[in-house]
Formats: C-alpha cells, sequence, structure tokens
C-alpha cells in the first residue's frame, strides 16, 4: 500500500510561482511512475506531468515551459514547480502512482493506482 500526501498550495497573483510536495510512503519498487494532475470545478481530472522511475519526464501541452515535474528519490518526494501562472491554473492538484507500470506521456487517470487528497492553487488575475 502506498500512501501520498501533497502540500505547496496555495493563493498567488498572476505570473507567481508555486512549488507543490508530494510525500511518498509504503513500499514501491520495481517500476513505476508518478504524476501530478489536477481539476478545476465542473471540469475533468487532467493530467498535468508524469514522471517514470527511470526519471522520463512529459507534460501536457497547457503547462509546457512552465511546469517542472521532479523527484528527491532517497526522500521519496516528487515535486511539481510551477511557474508563469495563469487563473487558468488553478484547480486542485492531485499526486499519482502507478504501481509497476511504465507510462510514457500523459496518461489518462484510471491508469494510476494511487493517489493523494490533493491541495488547491488559486491563481488570481
Amino acid at each position: 500500500q502506498v500512501q501520498l500526501v501533497e502540500s505547496g498550495g496555495g493563493s498567488v497573483q498572476a505570473g507567481g510561482s508555486l512549488r507543490l510536495s508530494c510525500v511518498a510512503s509504503g513500499y514501491i519498487f520495481g517500476d513505476y511512475s508518478m504524476g501530478w494532475f489536477r481539476q478545476a470545478p465542473g471540469k475533468e481530472r487532467e493530467g498535468v506531468a508524469v514522471i517514470s522511475s527511470y526519471g522520463s519526464t512529459f507534460y501536457a501541452d497547457s503547462v509546457k515551459g512552465r511546469f517542472t515535474i521532479s523527484r528527491d528519490k532517497p526522500k521519496n518526494i516528487l515535486y511539481l514547480q510551477m511557474n508563469n501562472l495563469s487563473p487558468d491554473d488553478t484547480a486542485m492538484y492531485y499526486c499519482a502512482e502507478a504501481d509497476g507500470r511504465l507510462l510514457f506521456g500523459i496518461r489518462p487517470a484510471h491508469e494510476f493506482n494511487y493517489w493523494g487528497q490533493g491541495t488547491q492553487v488559486t491563481v488570481s488575475s
């Protein structure tokens, strides 16, 4: 069983930055992928960024060049650095893990096994 706990959300003005963190605990072994998703009110959950256990990274077109996914493997922490934020980035952000899978690209939510509780990001204009 894997537990994921996100933090780092908050309220910022357009053009600002935030860094989200996701602490993973439990037993993770072998191949896996981790990702960040977001969900705005009235919208479907969408993939934002994915990183595989080999370090390959993938981004949604809407965040390319502004967001960076990274991880601290020894500490089991996943990060999402978000720069040049816009009001369109306002959403609940979720960390997710796909156990035993190497995912290439932004994949749908159902391909991820474990989820955190989410952290709210609000960007004002």
